[in-house]
């Protein structure tokens, strides 16, 4: 890949990963209720997920899912679902820390598997793989986009878990927190809107 494109693909993974969307949201709400140490496997999931996405796409996916509009009805449904159900899980936590009335935050299985029906993770998948790939080296030019995007979206995910670690202290009400948790949960529950429409 030319080193223009490289540059490119780099800011547009940096700009599209910095943006508004579910899994900044859970990074969010998870800095700010246990902190980053435990957040941590929720950002590298998102990193590892994404670059999964990235490969399946660029190995055939699209065109499967393009193929069989029945699973891509599915992938909608189950993202959903799944989408509701996490912002339900956000919503309803309590308190910061380890306390039994919070629940575990997100893990690294969960955020991989996660970004497999987030909506706005297949728009950059599908927006990187239709400007990046080369027609002439369409493997590796799929695995160095992957892994490009992989890495280069890590100081965006970082710096949306590090917010959520700076509001911690503003957060030790636990009416604020709860206030705080609703939010994230209906704004997570929100971003559904444009899958739907």
């Amino acid at each position: 890949m030319p080193h223009d494109a490289l540059v490119a693909l780099c800011l547009f993974a940096l700009v599209s990963s910095i943006t508004p969307g579910p899994s900044n949201f859970m990074l969010l709400t998870s800095g700010a209720n246990f902190g980053f140490r435990r957040t941590l496997p929720l950002l590298l999931g998102i990193a590892f997920g994404f670059g999964a996405l990235l490969l399946g796409l660029g190995l055939g996916l699209g065109a499967l899912i393009a193929a069989l509009p029945a699973l891509h009805l599915a992938l909608k449904f189950a993202g959903a679902a799944w989408l509701l159900y996490l912002a339900w899980r956000i919503g309803t936590a309590r308190g910061i820390g380890a306390g039994a009335a919070v629940p575990q935050p997100v893990g690294f299985l969960e955020s991989a598997a996660f970004q497999w029906i987030n909506p706005k993770a297949w728009v950059a998948a599908l927006s990187a793989m239709a400007v990046f790939t080369r027609a002439e080296a369409p493997f590796l030019s799929t695995a160095l986009i992957a892994l490009v995007f992989s890495l280069a979206i890590l100081p965006s995910l970082v710096a949306w878990a590090g917010f959520g670690m700076a509001l911690r202290g503003a957060l030790t009400d636990e009416r604020r927190l709860r206030v705080f948790n609703l939010a994230m949960g209906l704004l997570l529950a929100g971003s559904l809107w444009p899958m739907l429409r």
